[in-house]
């Protein structure tokens, strides 16, 4: 059965919030509790209403096996252009290495183009080796030195 690339749904967040907990970086930044903590549904209910934001999941036979995160940034550089920007890419760690995080880049990609954006870019952590060898087997190549003000 082929992957289902869908708007994600309120009962996805926890798998989502899994995902994105997955790994040294996220188990410092998220909260994986049961109850989920109520943050997580009002930043998707604040995503949800948000026509430049658009969170998807990657669904396999009823299951949530990866997400990603589209915003669009109107500008006034580059003569007016939007920007597509990539946020929060993850797939589930039993499922990576099938071809799930190309398809949901693809999608990310087909979705700039069709919005009009004259480029498309992302930003991952230094320490994630593998998802920049990722990122520039896709064609992303790597342009900017990022900063980052934590509160």
């Amino acid at each position: 059965m082929p992957i289902i690339i869908r708007p994600a749904r309120r009962e996805d967040v926890g798998a989502i919030a899994a995902m994105l907990a997955d790994d040294r970086l996220g188990r410092a930044r998220e909260r994986i509790e049961d109850p989920l903590p109520q943050s997580y549904f009002d930043a998707f209910e604040a995503i949800s209403r948000d026509a430049n934001i658009t969170l998807v999941v990657a669904e396999d036979a009823g299951r949530v096996v990866g997400c990603l995160q589209l915003c669009i940034l109107p500008g006034i550089s580059s003569q007016g252009a939007s920007r597509a920007l990539v946020e929060d890419v993850r797939v589930a760690t039993d499922r990576r290495s099938l071809g799930i995080g190309e398809q949901l880049l693809q999608w990310a990609i087909a979705e700039a183009r069709a919005r009009r954006c004259k480029l498309v870019e992302l930003m991952t952590h230094q320490s994630r080796v593998d998802a920049q060898r990722f990122y520039e087997r896709l064609g992303f190549a790597k342009s900017h030195f990022g900063m980052v003000l934590r509160f």
